[in-house]
């Protein structure tokens, strides 16, 4: 029997998640989840053999809880479900050591699947999805340009950036100015948009 943990924070999607893998003769759900900072302590807690985890959750994004999780319970094997297909969170969930990553429309006989195949230390990627990764490569950003674009995103001004960061206005300027160039912006708001439609934020 394979034990199942699902990280899912909509409800409608995770009941659905849910009662797709309970019907499956050989799995049984042992935990469901709607944080990120919860998946470590319920994976020691109840163990299961795959987690199913979707990237966007609220207290710890899936790839930080997922790289966790591969540190706390080895033995546990993740598999990202995601409505989110960009090629740079393909690399990053790679980097958490997932071990596959399925898109949300994908049919629902997929996600059984890509459960047993990843029980079964196979991983389960896309090829469309490995070869746009590799087109696209990784984040030419560095973390701190990474941070001051994600701050940048929501339209903040430099010196509220530099309060929230604690960094002076000089070197916020440096760090937008450096990020905008990298990914080829027209400015702070398109920058962040090309990154964040790439997957590098």
């Amino acid at each position: 029997m394979i034990q199942v943990l699902v990280a899912e924070d909509m409800h409608l999607i995770r009941g659905a998640l849910v009662a797709l893998l309970s019907l499956e003769e050989d799995m049984q759900v042992v935990a469901q989840l709607d944080r990120g900072d919860e998946i470590v302590s319920t994976a020691i807690r109840t163990r299961p053999d795959v987690a199913v985890v979707d990237i966007d959750l609220p207290g710890m994004d899936g790839l930080t809880a997922s790289a966790a999780l591969h540190e706390a319970v080895p033995d546990c094997r993740t598999l990202v479900l995601t409505g989110l297909g960009q090629p740079g969170l393909l690399l990053r969930a790679l980097q958490a050591h997932v071990r596959g990553f399925i898109i949300k429309d994908a049919p629902a006989d997929a996600l059984a699947a890509g459960v047993r195949r990843v029980h079964a230390g196979e991983r389960v990627i896309d090829p469309d999805l490995i070869a746009a990764a590799l087109e696209t490569g990784t984040s030419p950003l560095t973390a701190r340009e990474s941070d001051v674009l994600r701050e940048a995103e929501s339209g903040l001004p430099t010196d509220q950036i530099a309060a929230r960061l604690a960094l002076s206005g000089t070197t916020v300027r440096n760090y937008l100015s450096n990020a905008i160039s990298k990914v080829g912006g027209h400015n702070r708001i398109d920058a962040a948009r090309i990154a964040r439609n790439a997957g590098w934020l």
